[in-house]
């Protein structure tokens, strides 16, 4: 059993033929999203008996599965989203893991999986860059997309919590979010469909909650949109969140304002972070419920002059219109605006180097875990 206070000792099992340099050059010049993997992943397994053991580094591969294991019948799984950044001078970070670490344990207690401690999920990336840190890209704003996962194991039917589980961590290189420049998005209305409810589990990040946005998101595809916006579950009138993204309204009295945290929204690390930036410039910044008449009437007067979503693929997207069956808000051809760009600009300033580190957000990958901030 682990300490949870010593370092993670793992063992490594390296890959017999990892992918060439050349072939990782040649990857990494287009890498695209999520459709190519680095050569290993991290494994800790978990059991109720034994808390976190058996810590390991493995080829990249299929994993063996019981038919019976209860992730595929009971969906007792969640996940997390970070990015490791190549700086100018080489060196390799990634941005406010610790919130990944501190979100993931939310989502294990909501979905009554064990929690992860945080010195185990930091050990867990580094190593993983110690092993696989070439793929790290180097191009402007690509980057390692890292994603930690922790799925029930054990084979069993019946209905209770897993009495095993793995954690497991996998990463892929990363392209531009947006290759031709920042261009606004147009967003679709989800109206027949919620994506959680109060007391569900929209604050976890877990897949059910995915799962249940793919429908609507089919349906903004089909209507021309990139993106579905989705309302609460009760009335359906207020703002809860996109499919995969927080979202906030700039008003013209240099006041940001996004949904509050009400149990059914995730609570993001780009959104924390887009706050505190915000406030370090002055803006006052409401946490509070919006309706969708207020975005419609707020465009419409004016007071609301610009609007955007974030999270940690894109950082931040441009809102360009809200579509829906009987409304569109917004005009077409719209430039993103002048504060989105703006934080955009710092956030991503910091996360690769080229903004100083105010708030000490960044923690170094390629190097000991002591060292690391």
């Amino acid at each position: 059993m682990m300490s949870t206070t010593d370092r993670t000792a793992f063992r490594r099992e390296l890959h017999p033929t990892p992918v060439d340099a050349a072939e990782r050059e040649r990857i990494l010049a287009n890498p695209g999203f999520g459709e190519r993997f680095t050569d290993h992943m991290v494994v800790v397994d978990w059991n109720v008996d034994g808390g976190w053991t058996d810590a390991r580094v493995v080829p990249y591969g299929p994993l063996s599965l019981d038919p019976a294991s209860s992730v595929l019948h009971y969906g007792q799984e969640i996940f997390e989203g970070l990015k490791a950044y190549r700086h100018a001078d080489g060196s390799v970070w990634t941005f406010r893991p610790q919130k990944n670490a501190e979100r993931l344990r939310r989502s294990a207690h909501r979905l009554a999986l064990p929690e992860v401690p945080e010195h185990v999920f930091l050990d867990t990336l580094h190593e993983l860059i110690a092993v696989d840190g070439a793929w790290v890209p180097s191009a402007p704003e690509t980057s390692l997309y890292i994603r930690p996962f922790e799925i029930a194991t054990e084979s069993f039917l019946g209905v209770r919590a897993a009495q095993s589980v793995g954690f497991f961590v996998i990463a892929s290189p990363a392209g531009a979010y947006f290759t031709g420049g920042v261009a606004p998005v147009d967003i679709w209305l989800a109206t027949e469909y919620s994506r959680a409810g109060r007391g569900g589990t929209g604050a976890a990040k877990c897949g059910g909650n995915y799962a249940a946005s793919l429908l609507p998101q089919q349906e903004a595809y089909a209507n021309g949109c990139q993106q579905v916006l989705f309302l609460d579950g009760e009335t359906h009138s207020r703002i809860d969140e996109l499919g995969g993204m927080n979202i906030f309204f700039v008003r013209s009295d240099n006041t940001l304002v996004t949904p509050e945290l009400t149990g059914s929204i995730l609570e993001g690390v780009t959104r924390d972070s887009v706050i505190q930036l915000a406030k370090d410039r002055g803006m006052s910044v409401e946490e509070r419920e919006v309706t969708i008449d207020e975005w419609r009437d707020g465009v419409a007067d004016g007071s609301i002059t610009e609007v955007f979503a974030c999270g940690t693929a894109a950082v931040i997207t441009p809102i360009g219109q809200l579509k829906s069956p009987d409304f569109t808000i917004g005009a077409p051809g719209q430039e993103p605006g002048e504060v989105t760009m703006s934080i955009r600009d710092e956030l991503t300033g910091i996360q690769y180097g080229r903004v100083a580190d105010r708030h000490g957000w960044l923690y170094r990958l390629d190097t000991d875990t002591e060292d690391a901030r």
